[in-house]
C-alpha cells in the first residue's frame, strides 16, 4: 500500500536549502510512500475572524493535508525557531477548532541549515506545536542537516554521499513509522 505524504517546506526562498532536501527526500523515499510538497507561501495569515468563510487557499491547503496520510516537514531556523510562515501554516491547519488536519497523523521533522547545528533550535521548537497538536512524531532518527550550502550541485541535485546514506536511512525508518502509525490516524 502506497502512503501518501505532504511535505511542508519552511523556507520560501526559490533556492531554498530545504526545498533542495525535501526534493531530495523524495527521490530517496521508499516506492511505497509518495512525498508531495504542499506549498505553503500563499497563506494568508491566520484570523480566526476569517473562519466565518475561510479564504480558499486555507481550505485547499487544508483538504491537501487532510488527504494526506503523513506529514514531513523540512524547516530551516530562524532566530531558533521555525519561520513565520511555517507557524502560520501550522496554526491555518489546526483550526477551526475540532477539525485539525494534522490530528492523528505520523510526521517527521528534518531542519536543515548552512550551519554546523542543522537547525537544532528549530527541530525542537516545531516538536512541541506537534505534540499539542496530535501528531505522533518520530523520535529516532532525528535529523539535523548542517552545512547545507555544500551538499548541491547547481542544478540543486545531492552531492555529498554520506548525506544520501543518512537520508536513505531517514526515509526508512520514517516509512516504517508511517506504516506503524497511519493506521491509527485512519
Amino acid at each position: 500500500m502506497t502512503h501518501t505524504v505532504a511535505v511542508l517546506v519552511g523556507s520560501l526562498r526559490k533556492e531554498s536549502f530545504s526545498r533542495k532536501v525535501a526534493l531530495a527526500l523524495a527521490d530517496l523515499a521508499p516506492a511505497d510512500l509518495s512525498l508531495k510538497i504542499v506549498e505553503i507561501g500563499d497563506l494568508t495569515a491566520f484570523n480566526q475572524d476569517l473562519e466565518a468563510a475561510p479564504p480558499q487557499v486555507w481550505t485547499t491547503f487544508r483538504d491537501a493535508v487532510r488527504g494526506a496520510d503523513a506529514v514531513l516537514f523540512v524547516t530551516p531556523e530562524y532566530n531558533r525557531s521555525v519561520p513565520g510562515v511555517l507557524k502560520n501554516a501550522i496554526d491555518v491547519g489546526s483550526r477551526p477548532y475540532g477539525h485539525s488536519v494534522w490530528d492523528g497523523k505520523p510526521g517527521a521533522v528534518v531542519s536543515v541549515s548552512p550551519g554546523a547545528m542543522g537547525g537544532f533550535g528549530a527541530n525542537h521548537h516545531l516538536r512541541q506545536s506537534l505534540v499539542f497538536l496530535n501528531v505522533p512524531t518520530m523520535a529516532q532518527p532525528e535529523a539535523y542537516v548542517g552545512g547545507a550550502a555544500g551538499l548541491f550541485d547547481d542544478a540543486g541535485k545531492l552531492t555529498n554521499d554520506s548525506t544520501r546514506g543518512f537520508l536513505t536511512s531517514f526515509m526508512q525508518a520514517f516509512d516504517a513509522w508511517v506504516k506503524t502509525h497511519a493506521k491509527a490516524a485512519t
